[in-house]
């Protein structure tokens, strides 16, 4: 086992060990509070780009497998852990982590504090840093990662979408319920569970491009429109904001995380970056219509100013749908004059809960109307 050292943009060093690939990588530090699901963590495309910290100290002791992946493949930058577990023990496992992130190319440090960094990052926000095999100087390090890019501003969607447009059930396989809704999925870094259940919903999904336009949409004879999850500053992706924008008022549409960003700026109102983001399986979100509490899976850096939304008049009236219980952020709206609605949270969990999972009977019946 080698020595590795992690660089924050503000200069604190964390020294430990090497797991996964040799190497060097740069990205954005961020946590991630739930105790398994690692596997799906991994892969989730809203990742890209970014160095997750799992605070659960323990990870690895249930091994890989080829089944719980959200993507094609392993988006995360880095990856990092108090202790990476060998003996796994888990009738599913065909691998260990450490494999698993060395095959994928992924350089990994394990023996750090984690509790201190996460509680660097709570306290002073999210940053840029860089874990490396090789260069073990500090100073030498960190100069490399204040030339890293910064989330702000930055469109992390085109390396993670489709090339080309393919039916989900090609990729995710058959639903085995009939089909009544065909949807065309905008790809901002969708992941595989969405397109799951919306088969399991009788959703015909295929799934485009991030820069498709919106009159190849249009004229496809869709009953729906989706807008996925993915990585990065929702500002920045210019191109899927025009499309939205057009789709409007012509066919309902449902956005997810980053697609819950996207409709919102679409509809006129604004986003803003979170100090750390919410990255967990165990947040609580308040239903304004009923007043109801569900437990929800979070992966996001950037949020909806819910006081912009009363300015968010192109399309008619916007209201805030859902509200986490810890921070009062915006998790959820909905429009009252066009069929559109979106939250901030991922009901379809993978990790995590599933109290949410309605959305999807909510997405047909705006089908069905």
């Amino acid at each position: 086992m080698s020595d590795a050292i992690l660089v924050l943009e503000d200069g604190v060093v964390f020294r430990g060990a090497s797991f996964g690939a040799r190497g060097e990588t740069f990205g954005e530090v961020v946590f991630n509070t739930a105790l398994s699901g690692y596997q799906e963590v991994l892969t989730d495309p809203s990742y890209h780009g970014q160095i997750v910290t799992m605070t659960y100290p323990h990870v690895g002791n249930y091994g890989v497998n080829g089944t719980d992946v959200e993507s094609s493949r392993v988006r995360v930058a880095g990856f990092v852990v108090r202790e990476a577990v060998e003996a796994y023990s888990n009738h599913r496992a065909t691998g260990t982590l450490h494999g698993y992130l060395s095959g994928a190319g992924i350089v990994g440090i394990e023996g750090i504090d984690t509790r201190r960094l996460t509680r660097h990052i709570r306290s002073l926000g999210a940053m840029r840093g860089g874990i490396s095999t090789e260069d073990l100087d500090p100073d030498s390090l960190r100069a490399r990662v204040l030339q890293s890019p910064d989330m702000n501003g930055l469109n992390l969607v085109d390396p993670v979408t489709t090339p080309e447009p393919y039916r989900a059930a090609d990729i995710v396989g058959p639903s085995g319920v009939e089909p009544r809704f065909r949807v065309a999925a905008y790809d901002y870094g969708i992941k595989f569970n969405i397109l799951r259940l919306l088969g399991e919903h009788a959703c015909d999904v295929t799934v485009f491009p991030a820069n498709t336009p919106a009159s190849d949409i249009a004229g496809g004879s869709f009953d729906g429109v989706f807008l996925s999850n993915g990585p990065g500053d929702p500002g920045a992706v210019s191109v899927a904001i025009g499309n939205i924008k057009q789709l409007l008022g012509t066919t309902p549409v449902f956005g997810i995380c980053l697609g819950h960003q996207l409709l919102a700026i679409a509809l006129g109102a604004r986003t803003y970056k979170l100090k750390f983001g919410h990255r967990g399986i165990n947040q609580p979100v308040k239903r304004l219509d009923d007043g109801r509490v569900e437990v929800t899976s979070h992966n996001h850096g950037f949020a909806v100013d819910p006081a912009s939304l009363d300015d968010a008049e192109v399309f008619g009236r916007v209201e805030m749908s859902h509200v986490n219980l810890n921070d009062d952020t915006c998790e959820g709206l909905r429009c009252l004059d066009v069929p559109a609605f979106s939250v901030q949270y991922h009901p379809e969990a993978s990790p995590g809960p599933h109290d949410a999972r309605y959305l999807f009977d909510r997405f047909a019946e705006l089908m069905e109307a």
